[in-house]
């Protein structure tokens, strides 16, 4: 569990930083607003999987990429669990 919260922690710093370098205002929030945004994917996927088929299981790992990858490392998931 340390783990992962050093990873989360270690990419909302990353985040912050590449945003901060980008002369972005606010990068502390645009670095939680995209983190947010994978989790909030996520969810929004499984809270649809009854209308479009698509399910993803909540599990560490699956939580880690989103929250990491954002809304593409959400698409991701879906993608390869199309294969």
């Amino acid at each position: 569990m340390l783990k992962v919260i050093l990873i989360i922690g270690g990419t909302f710093f990353l985040f912050s930083f590449i945003h901060y370098a980008a002369k972005k205002k606010k990068p502390f929030f645009r670095a939680f607003l995209s983190m947010l945004l994978g989790v909030a994917a996520l969810t929004l996927i499984n809270l649809t999987s009854q209308l479009t088929g698509v399910s993803l299981p909540v599990t560490q790992l699956s939580l880690m990429t989103a929250t990491v990858g954002g809304v593409p490392g959400t698409a991701l998931l879906v993608f390869l669990s199309a294969l």
